[in-house]
């Protein structure tokens, strides 16, 4: 009789590593459980935080103050997740962005509201290009047209705020403030010796006397044909926004200038004091903290507020959620927002892309509601066959028979003219900051790098192009050959289809092209857009070409929503991130808010990517 085969016991290790695996598993399991109860714990919670919130809220009391305190970057589209806009409110941080559709839709709807009686603006907090505070500014000169007043209070304005706060019947500053209008430059950092020092080789290839784009990583200084450009579009924004603040202050244009370029020595004859030197030159109309200024609006008739105390006032978040909003089923114009810089692919909100912005002009066409197209351009530009993919939507619905009309914000240069070209009107704002008609490509190889390594890159090919584009090796001059044509043809290409939407000859373009930038007003001179004006207009244009008549329908054209998303956008717009927000309440804890910081430098560098070259139509032309 054969004895039964002995059993080996399992190692002691072993098994006790099984033991310690099915410990750490039951934990996890036991994390993941309490994370998914604490996150349905607190969506309840504030679910019933905001129903206490929204009863705590009362209607828009007659003669109320719609108080504008934006803070933030003014852009045309969110580029923040809904979800982070509703962290950051309920953790003391509130999102630092402002629909620009949302602030003037708030001023001319309460332009017509009889139970608003004046505006108090405050704009110290808020930022953004001079082309969408025009478009604000505007809003505010209809709201007084109406009959009503505004008046502009801030502890400190810096230029860019106080060309919109110019648009007031009044400024007011604190007494310990000033205004400080600095002047408009353009300065960029130049990388060429670090680069040389890690042996970095940048090779760019361009089309354009004035494309300087990528100049930082092949000089260490800006080139004098940069330094011309700059200088002439810069000094027409800067005479446009001094005709423009002249204006509205009713002050001599020259006299303005010269006070402001005399500023160092004014304010050291004002012994630094901002605010009395801004009152004598007119700037202002006078000082008041703001405990005088609610006193002065009780004066004016404005009743109290709540318990008797401060004034009346509803504030911008709150009137916007009461805003009412079109039948989304109506026929009419339909607005896509094409806002950033131009990549390749589908790209979020706040950002063009190639793929995701022509689909979405793709869906706007053939949705049976759309009559009318106005895009709304704000891009310095990007890769180019990510704009040619947007630009043949563009024409592809004008031959489908539907009108489309161009809006310029506050920049649409490069590759955001690119996408613009052809429509059948292109407005901008005078100061829009538009051309750049160029292209160029960017590679870079490192062999210098690995040399100070001590690594060498050997071995053969196939062919003479075989390993061209290996970034460890020196880029050939034949290779350097083939890629200057494809820039040159990219540059015909780009030369060619602006003669064409444009109706003029070639070398007509040519001359205003060459990567030169204009403001709005320059390019209307040249023939590069069609009319001066903002949003409004270009809208009011696409409807008459669509022929709705004075009563239509506007609504913007975005990617849908996913259920969840849509829940997160009700909550940011809800009643309790409203009180949250106005009586600073901090409900979650603070680093729930805070965004990683995006690396704004060598961002070309880092996209020139290996194994091709990358041909970009970029316009580095945002003035500080």
């Amino acid at each position: 009789m054969t004895p039964p085969p002995l059993r080996r016991r399992p190692n002691g290790f072993w098994a006790f590593l099984r033991v310690i695996g099915r410990g750490l598993n039951a934990v996890r399991l036991v994390i993941i459980n309490l994370v998914f109860f604490a996150f349905l714990l607190l969506l309840v919670l504030l679910f019933a935080l905001g129903i206490a919130a929204s009863r705590q809220e009362h209607g828009i009391l007659d003669g109320s103050v719609l108080v504008l305190k934006p803070q933030g970057e003014l852009v045309e589209q969110y580029s923040i997740e809904p979800l982070q806009r509703v962290l950051n409110s309920l953790s003391g941080n509130p999102p630092r962005q402002i629909q620009l559709r949302d602030l003037v839709s708030a001023v001319d709807t309460a332009a017509k509201d009889p139970r608003i009686s004046r505006i108090l603006l405050d704009p110290e907090d808020l930022h953004g290009g001079f082309a969408a505070l025009h478009e604000v500014g505007a809003a505010l000169d209809r709201f007084r047209a109406a009959g009503k007043p505004v008046l502009a209070w801030a502890p400190n304005l810096d230029q860019g705020q106080y060309y919109l706060a110019a648009h007031a019947d009044r400024i007011l500053l604190d007494p310990q403030g000033g205004v400080l209008i600095t002047g408009l430059a353009n300065y960029r950092l130049f990388y060429k010796n670090l680069l040389d020092k890690l042996g970095v080789d940048v090779h760019l290839f361009r089309v354009g006397q004035f494309k300087s784009a990528a100049e930082p990583f092949i000089l260490d200084h800006a080139s004098p044909e940069s330094k011309e450009a700059d200088g002439y579009w810069m000094g027409g924004l800067w005479d446009s926004y001094l005709d423009e603040v002249a204006k509205q202050r009713k002050l001599d244009p020259a006299a303005l200038r010269s006070a402001l370029d005399g500023l160092p020595q004014e304010i050291a004859g004002a012994h630094g004091d901002l605010a009395q030197l801004a009152l004598g030159q007119h700037l202002i109309d006078g000082v008041a903290t703001p405990a005088e200024v609610e006193a002065m609006l009780r004066k004016d008739g404005v009743p109290a507020g709540k318990n008797g105390r401060g004034i009346r006032q509803v504030g911008l978040s709150r009137y916007v959620a009461n805003l009412e909003q079109d039948s989304p089923f109506q026929s009419g114009v339909a607005v896509v927002v094409a806002e950033g810089e131009i990549s390749g692919g589908k790209q979020p909100h706040g950002s063009i892309g190639g793929e995701s912005t022509a689909a979405l002009l793709r869906s706007v066409r053939e949705d049976r509601r759309t009559k009318a197209v106005v895009l709304r351009v704000d891009s310095p530009g990007g890769e180019v066959y990510a704009a040619e993919q947007i630009r043949r939507e563009v024409a592809l619905t004008r031959a489908a028979g539907i009108p489309v009309v161009v809006s310029m914000g506050n920049v649409a240069a490069s590759g955001g003219y690119w996408i613009s070209m052809n429509a059948d009107r292109i407005f901008a704002e005078p100061n829009t900051i538009t051309g750049s008609i160029g292209i160029f490509g960017m590679f870079y190889t490192v062999p210098g790098t690995l040399d100070k390594l001590g690594v060498r890159s050997d071995g053969v090919g196939t062919g003479p192009l075989a390993g061209a584009f290996d970034i460890t090796r020196p880029l050939a001059p034949q290779t350097g050959t083939l890629i200057q044509a494809i820039i040159d043809k990219g540059y015909r290409d780009f030369v060619g289809n602006v003669a064409k939407a444009r109706g003029k000859d070639f070398a007509a373009i040519d001359a205003i092209a060459q990567g030169r930038v204009w403001t709005g007003r320059q390019a209307l001179e040249r023939g590069l857009v069609d009319q001066l004006g903002g949003l409004d207009a270009a809208v009011a244009d696409a409807a008459a070409r669509a022929k709705l008549g004075k009563d239509y329908h506007v609504r913007y054209a975005e990617e849908p929503m996913g259920g969840l998303q849509q829940f997160f956008v009700s909550m940011s717009q809800s009643a309790l991130v409203r009180v949250a927000q106005a009586h600073g309440l901090q409900l979650l804890p603070s680093w729930l808010g805070e965004l990683p910081p995006l690396p704004s430098e060598l961002k070309l560098l880092r996209t020139a990517q290996a194994g091709r070259p990358n041909v970009y139509a970029y316009c580095f032309c945002s003035p500080q």
